[in-house]
């Protein structure tokens, strides 16, 4: 029998979400804006309900977070046991053997012979040390990075990142000695030739290729729209760094910890790089990241840590993210969703060749580029926001990316059920047919 709530309790409870946004508007800095007016109150799996009951899909994963899920039960043991333990002495004080064994699990993980770590707090710390790292082996201070990257939010990484708005707005000057060069897209007319001849161009201007301590890459771009670097790029790339003793360093924090069908997306390259900086998924929700590297070159900075960096709470984390990664073989069922999801959004595009310019995929990274007259020259930004504000309110939570903002992205997670991708598959389905054929 089911027992009906007062309706005072379910007025109340529909004004909740709103009086949260009133109170955050009126608490929290303007810049750190939320793109849903929706207060989560639980989460399970791929499945989120707010303060006032609702259900949504969550094919967000807090930005390619739980990768493992929202409150995976080996994930929830291993947390609250350290709890009960000790929350924080300091990596750099007194130390614990979870931050040993995690360093040693990343160093058999990542594609890179004989490496050590070091562990942090965000992706833009990683990234930081990973540039402070790279100086310190080469004793040079130039950087090239890309167009449409995307590296994190601290002063040196707006100035790495390769997008103007909204992150960088008011923030500049940037550090000095930070070079952008085109990202290889064929959509997009620009070719691997095209860049590398915009490089050589570069050296021959500009800088001298012995004056640049690394080139930093995200093997897909995240932010930029899920771009994938062509392998014989990268290729090229770790030839001409070996070249003139360049560093490779590749940006995982959004790619990593199976999100694109193997832990790290460099590895469908074959490629070694020389720094990889990993976030995110790692720990599955407990701020953590870290950069891993070859070990003359991670040992050739004298000081680097952080108060909170390898907190043991993240530490246990990550380590339980691997194990069910490889227990549940997440690499391969991130293959299985990714083809799920393209195989449904190529018969939208079918259906909307006007409109949908090009749907694609690394693993469990699949973009929906939006356009006018199926022109990739042509992004269609209102559209996109409609789509996605539409599903919100149908019960399905997407973000948006790349230079225009009009490429929906979907990270669900990767223990996501089946039954419920679908279900969020088909919330899509409905409401870019509404909204394309009005």
């Amino acid at each position: 029998m089911t027992v009906l709530k007062p309706i005072q309790t379910v007025l109340h409870n529909m004004k909740k979400n709103k009086k949260l946004q009133e109170r955050k508007e009126m608490a929290i800095a303007t810049g750190q804006k939320n793109l849903f007016p929706i207060y989560i109150d639980k989460a399970i799996n791929a499945e989120v309900w707010d303060v006032e009951g609702t259900r949504y899909i969550d094919f967000c994963a807090g930005i390619a977070v739980t990768n493992v899920g929202h409150g995976h039960p080996k994930v929830m043991a291993v947390i609250k046991e350290q709890l009960t333990n000790f929350t924080h002495t300091c990596v750099m004080i007194n130390p614990y053997e979870s931050a040993i064994e995690l360093a040693e699990k990343l160093n058999e993980l990542v594609p890179i012979k004989h490496a050590k770590s070091v562990f942090l707090n965000s992706g833009a710390e990683a990234v930081e040390n990973a540039i402070k790292i790279a100086k310190a082996y080469t004793k040079r201070s130039n950087i090239i990075s890309f167009v449409g990257s995307f590296h994190g939010r601290t002063h040196m990484c707006l100035g790495l990142t390769g997008k103007y708005s909204p992150y960088k707005e008011g923030f500049g000057p940037f550090p000095n000695g930070i070079y952008h060069i085109p990202f290889p897209n064929k959509n997009y007319g620009i070719t691997i030739e095209d860049t590398l001849n915009t490089l050589k161009s570069l050296f021959k201007t500009t800088v001298v290729p012995t004056e640049i301590a690394a080139i930093i890459i995200e093997p897909v771009q995240g932010e930029g729209g899920f771009h994938s670097a062509p392998k014989g790029f990268i290729k090229e790339l770790r030839m001409l760094c070996d070249q003139y003793g360049i560093l490779l360093i590749c940006d995982e924090i959004q790619t990593g910890f199976a999100r694109t069908g193997a832990f790290f997306a460099v590895e469908h390259t074959d490629v070694e790089p020389d720094i990889i900086t990993i976030g995110k998924g790692l720990a599955n929700g407990i701020p953590l990241s870290a950069v891993v590297g070859k070990e003359k070159v991670m040992d050739a900075a004298k000081s680097l840590g952080g108060t909170f960096g390898g907190s043991p709470i993240g530490c246990q984390s990550a380590l339980a993210v691997i194990d069910i990664i490889k227990e549940e073989h997440l690499c391969e069922r991130a293959l299985e969703i990714g083809k799920i999801c393209s195989d449904t959004l190529n018969k939208l595009k079918d259906m909307f060749p006007e409109k949908i310019a090009c749907v694609r995929n690394s693993g469990a990274m699949i973009a929906i580029e939006i356009v006018n007259n199926g022109n990739f020259n042509q992004p269609d930004s209102d559209s996109t926001k409609k789509i996605i504000e539409k599903s919100s309110n149908n019960g399905l939570l997407l973000l948006s990316c790349g230079m225009e903002g009009n490429i929906i992205r979907l990270l669900p997670p990767l223990t996501i059920e089946f039954e419920i991708l679908n279900e969020g598959l088909d919330i899509l389905n409905k409401t870019i047919i509404q909204l394309f054929s009005e």
